[in-house]
This record gives structure tokens, sequence and C-alpha cells, in this order.
């Protein structure tokens, strides 16, 4: 892969109104044509192809389409935003270079994983609870920005999600996309839930490992390699790190600290109060009726119900 020189690079703030005159000409005629409204964060989302983006977003989407080309052994990793995409890209990068890298001098030890993983066409997807995804978007964003965000934002944010006005949303689409795209051609689409990770870590890995061609080898399976990967690439020993602790993204300028929060399963129910709750759990089981997909809520509570009368997490 080139490297890219980023020294001279210019962080883009992405938490803050951009300055629209900064953008392609391309693109701020774009923006004109398109519905638009306030986020949240005080920022405007444009609706694009039937989902909503950041103007910044959707000028880099614009030079995607038009330049870039996808190779046959291409691996993409892809999420909703706050569904898990650092520790799958740690995972994917343990899993990938474990030939060339042997785990007591990875690079991860002293990078973040967004600086390792590119685009590597298959394609990775992992998602999250859309109440725990949501939980720590927010708290994202307000480690991000200049001014710390209105504690009522957090109720007026799920108001939207529930509108299905959000970042690179709607949600339900998002998911539900990959998850049927996995149904119809599942080798060619991985679709992971961090939930699922979180709960047993090591045949997920043993999945991705064969799906993308490298399968563990019975000798690495018995000195424990899998067992390894996990450890090395824990949320809690990717959130200690010097690189993790102190450092920043070098494109965007994000603290790699906001990167990793708590990272539990069922936080939500510490921050939604009940009546968003049933308008949540009514939604959900709307949107993933007869899908045969389903998320875990909590640690104790998974709504079997949801998305099919068969469906389980």
């Amino acid at each position: 892969m080139e490297h890219i020189e980023t020294s001279s690079v210019t962080p883009t703030p992405l938490f803050e109104e951009l300055d629209v005159n900064k953008l392609s000409n391309e693109c701020q005629q774009l923006l004109q044509t398109l519905p638009r409204e306030k986020w949240w964060d005080g920022c405007y989302l444009y609706l694009y192809h039937g989902f909503w983006f950041r103007p910044q977003a959707l000028q880099g989407i614009l030079l995607f389409q038009k330049h870039f080309q996808a190779e046959e052994d291409d691996v993409f990793i892809i999420t909703v935003p706050k569904s898990g995409t650092t520790w799958l890209k740690a995972l994917t990068f343990a899993i990938t270079n474990r030939k060339d890298c042997p785990l007591p001098q990875s690079p991860l030890l002293t990078s973040n994983p967004h600086q390792l993983v590119y685009s590597m066409c298959r394609i990775v997807y992992m998602c999250r609870n859309p109440v725990d995804r949501f939980i720590s978007l927010w708290h994202f964003v307000n480690l991000n920005r200049l001014e710390p965000l209105k504690q009522d934002s957090l109720e007026a944010g799920l108001e939207m999600m529930c509108r299905e006005v959000e970042g690179y949303g709607p949600f339900w689409r998002h998911v539900l996309g990959y998850w049927k795209l996995s149904k119809e051609r599942p080798g060619k689409v991985l679709f992971l839930k961090y939930e699922d990770l979180k709960e047993d870590i090591i045949p997920h890995l043993k999945s991705l490992a064969e799906f993308l061609g490298i399968s563990f080898s019975e000798e690495e399976e018995r000195q424990g390699m899998m067992e390894e990967i996990a450890k090395l690439c824990s949320l809690d020993s990717l959130r200690n790190r010097e690189v993790n602790v102190n450092g920043k993204h070098k494109f965007v300028g994000i603290k790699n600290s906001s990167l990793f929060r708590k990272g539990e399963v069922g936080g939500w129910v510490n921050n939604v109060n009940p009546s968003m709750v049933e308008k949540i759990e009514n939604l959900i089981e709307e949107k993933l009726s007869g899908s045969g997909l389903s998320f875990k809520m909590s640690c104790n509570y998974t709504k079997t119900k949801l998305g099919d009368n068969q469906a389980s997490t």
C-alpha cells in the first residue's frame, strides 16, 4: 500500500459546523439540492440516496464513487458508527498478519487500529443493538467537541433515531441491507453482532479467519492463538495502550481515547427513560419483523421475538 505523508495534514473537525465554502464546487452545488435536518449535535445532515451524511462525509463519498475500483481480493470492514469498528479492525489485523507479525511484536501494541487497517471484494460487517450504539455515539461526539453537548440532546437524538434521521442512517436500512446481503451471498458478506463477540469471541474469530481465507491451523488452535489474539485486541487492552490514551487520529483530529468507552452490553438502561424504552422496543419490533434478525439488548435480557418467531441472538 502506498505510504501517505501525514505530517502536513490538518485534521478536519468532525463534530463542529463546517464552512461549506471549503468543499468542492460539485459538493456545494449538490448540497443545495438535498433535504437537510439539524442533528442533535447542532450540525446539519443531508439526505443523499436514502442516507443522512455530514457535508464533509458527502464530499468523500462523491470522490469514492468517481475514483474507487474494488479488487477481487479486497476486504471491507463496515459498521454503523460506534458498533465495534475499532475492535473489529484490531481483530482483523491481528488475524491477517499473525504470520508476519508475532503477537508480542504486533503493531497494535503501538498503533491505533485505524492507522493499520484500510480497505483490504469481501465484506465483514458488524452491528450492535441500536440503543447501546447510540449512547456510545453520543458520548463519543461529546468528547470530541469544543463545547459539551446539552444533556437534553441525548433524548433529542433518540427521537431523531426513531424518525430515521441520523448520520450514515437510517440505522435499520443500513443493518438490514447487509443482513439480507449476507444471506444472499454468504461467501462474500460475513455478518457479525457485537453482543455475540462480547459473549464468546473465540468461535467468531474462527469464522472470521475462515471467511478471510486464512483459517487457524490445528497447531495454532492447540497453542491458543485465538485466545492470544482475543487478549491482544480486547477493549481493555486497546484502551490502556499509550497510543490510545494520549494519541489523536492524524486526519480527523479525534482523541484515540474517545474510541474506547465501556463497551458494555445493556449500558443504555442507565441513560434512557421508561417511555423512550417502550417506544424504541416497539420500533425495533416493527423494523425487524420477519427479517430473522434480532438484538440482545442487555446481559440479562434478550427480546427473542424481535424480528422473527424463530429468531434468536
